[in-house]
């Protein structure tokens, strides 16, 4: 056998597309050229842009923020907190019922050690928002976590109500039920 023979025929890896950071294709592409690339790929990315828009919405609507980005930004810090929280069945039952980009914030959190108070919970948002006071906080994590029951269902919510401390249902816009003592 020949040393030629041998030789493997390398083929390059496709280089991929520059991209300007506002999305529009880079240089030398025109929003009608994006537009429509994005428009020949129609399905589940496109389905799961809105699921995730109308949440952003929802939040914005229910919190007041003055611009999607806010609300946006405040949804992703409020749910990777929470996915650190939610374990187990529960936590895979509100990924698979969130959109994917919610689902994929709450997944890849690393549970935490030692379940904290709500009113821990709420600090640890704070920490993670500049500017934030325990009061900001408050109403941030509620902004969001008050429209999970209609999104994910009451059903799912009790469930992971169940999971977390006493104090955790005022933040999902639900009524703290106590049990009645034991006689």
């Amino acid at each position: 056998m020949s040393t030629q023979s041998l030789r493997r025929t390398v083929i390059p890896a496709p280089v991929p597309r520059p991209s300007a950071p506002d999305g529009s294709g880079g240089p030398g592409t025109t929003a009608a050229s994006v537009g429509q690339e994005r428009q020949e790929r129609p399905g589940k990315a496109t389905a799961r842009s809105r699921a995730w828009t109308r949440l952003v919405d929802a939040v914005r609507e229910a919190g007041r923020y003055t611009t999607t980005a806010e609300a946006e930004r405040v949804t992703r810090i409020v749910l990777s907190a929470l996915g650190g929280h939610v374990v187990g069945d529960e936590r895979v039952a509100l990924a698979q019922a969130l959109p994917p980009e919610a689902a994929r914030v709450v997944a890849s959190q690393i549970p935490v050690t030692r379940p904290q108070t709500a009113a821990e919970f709420v600090d640890g948002v704070a920490a993670r928002i500049e500017g934030a006071t325990p009061a900001t906080a408050r109403w941030d994590v509620s902004s969001v976590l008050s429209v999970l029951p209609e999104l994910v269902g009451d059903d799912l919510i009790d469930r992971v109500l169940r999971e977390l401390p006493p104090g955790y249902a005022l933040l999902f816009g639900k009524a703290e039920l106590v049990p009645p003592a034991a006689r």
